[in-house]
C-alpha cells in the first residue's frame, strides 16, 4: 500500500470525529438532560482512558520482561517515558488552567465549556494520534487487510469521540459557531491523519508510549473537570446512569474493533 493511499485511510479514520460535534448546538435543554450529557461524556472519556493506559502499559510491560535477560535500559527509558507523558499531559493542563483563568487565585472556577471540550479534543487528538500511527505502521508492513480494519473501527470510535468533545458546549447559552467546531474537530480527529503519515515513515515503541501517555495525563485532567461539573448539574443517581451508558457505549464500539480484527 503507498503512503498517499495510507495517510487518505488515516483521514477518513479521523474525519468521523465530526459527526458527533453537532450535538454542540443543541440548546434548550433541562439541566437535568444537560447533566446526563456530561455524565455520559464522562464515561465515554473514562474507557478511552482506560484504555490508552492498557496499550501504553503494553510495552513497558513487555522491556520489563526483556529486562530478566538482556539490558534494563529499554525498560528505564520506557517506564521514564511513561512517567513523563502522564505529568505533561496533567500538570500542562492544570498549570495552562491557571496561568489563562487565574485559578491559583480562584480555585473553584471551572473552565467554560468551548475551554473545557478544547481541553477534551487535545487529549483525545493525542490518543488518535496514536491510532494513526498503528493504521501508518501496518500500512506499511502490507498487512493491507488490518488497515481497512483499523479504519472502520477506528472511524466508528472517533463518532462517540466527537460525542465527548461536543457534550461540555451545550452547556454554554450561546451556541459553539460552526467555526470553533471546525477547530475542536480537526484537534481531536486531525492527529489521526499526522499519526500514519509518521507511522508509515517510522515504527518505535518510544514515541507511541510519549504519545499515549501524554493522552492520558491531559483526559484525567479532563475528567476530573467533568466530575467537578457533574456533581453542579446531576444527582449521584443520575450521574452514575449516565456514567455507565457512556462507558459501555465506548465498550461497545470497541467490541466491534475487536471482533473485526479477530
Amino acid at each position: 500500500m503507498s503512503q498517499g493511499t495510507a495517510v487518505a485511510l488515516g483521514a477518513i479514520a479521523g474525519v468521523t470525529i465530526f459527526l458527533g460535534l453537532p450535538v454542540a448546538r443543541v440548546r434548550g435543554l433541562p439541566k437535568a438532560v444537560q447533566g446526563f450529557l456530561n455524565a455520559f461524556a464522562t464515561g465515554i472519556l473514562i474507557f478511552i482512558l482506560w484504555d490508552i493506559l492498557s496499550h501504553a502499559s503494553g510495552p513497558v510491560e513487555k522491556a520489563l520482561v526483556a529486562a530478566r535477560t538482556g539490558s534494563n535500559t529499554p525498560f528505564v527509558l520506557m517506564a521514564a517515558i511513561f512517567a513523563i507523558g502522564i505529568g505533561a499531559g496533567l500538570l500542562g493542563l492544570v498549570y495552562f488552567n491557571r496561568a489563562l483563568f487565574g485559578r491559583l487565585k480562584h480555585a473553584d472556577h471551572t473552565p467554560s465549556p468551548r475551554s473545557l471540550s478544547l481541553a477534551i479534543a487535545t487529549g483525545l487528538g493525542l490518543h488518535n494520534l496514536s491510532e494513526g500511527l498503528a493504521i501508518g505502521q501496518s500500512a506499511r508492513a502490507g498487512a493491507i487487510a488490518f488497515v481497512g480494519v483499523l479504519v472502520v473501527g477506528f472511524a466508528l470510535h472517533n463518532i462517540t469521540e466527537g460525542f465527548g468533545i461536543a457534550a461540555p458546549m451545550t452547556m454554554d447559552p450561546n451556541p459553539a459557531p460552526w467555526r470553533f467546531l471546525g477547530l475542536a474537530g480537526l484537534i481531536g480527529g486531525g492527529p489521526t491523519f499526522i499519526g500514519t503519515w509518521i507511522g508509515y515513515l517510522a515504527s518505535s515503541d518510544y514515541f507511541y508510549v510519549a504519545f499515549l501517555a501524554v493522552a492520558a495525563g491531559a483526559l484525567l485532567y479532563v475528567v476530573n473537570e467533568l466530575f467537578h461539573v457533574g456533581r453542579r448539574l446531576s444527582t449521584p443517581t443520575s450521574f452514575a446512569w449516565g456514567l455507565l451508558f457512556g462507558f459501555l457505549t465506548a465498550y461497545a464500539t470497541d467490541l466491534v474493533l475487536t471482533l473485526a480484527s479477530a
